[in-house]
């Protein structure tokens, strides 16, 4: 898959656990580790807002795209 998704770097670079940041977010621990993970197919505009807040970046920081060789 072409977009990457850096949560675990940032994670951390914050130096936060997984627990703690789906519970701030308000996700399950499970779909937290999708994302983190690379598996989630799609990601909810609120979600990523909350991630971002949460760890103070932006979108960029935890998204990257990547063509595919």
């Amino acid at each position: 898959m072409p977009i990457i998704v850096n949560l675990d770097v940032m994670m951390a670079r914050r130096k936060i656990s997984a627990g703690e940041l789906a519970e701030r977010v308000g996700i399950t621990p499970a779909n937290l580790s999708i994302l983190k993970n690379n598996k989630a197919r799609a990601v909810r505009f609120s979600t990523l807002e909350a991630l971002c807040r949460e760890l103070s970046c932006q979108p960029a920081d935890l998204l990257e795209y990547r063509e595919e060789e």
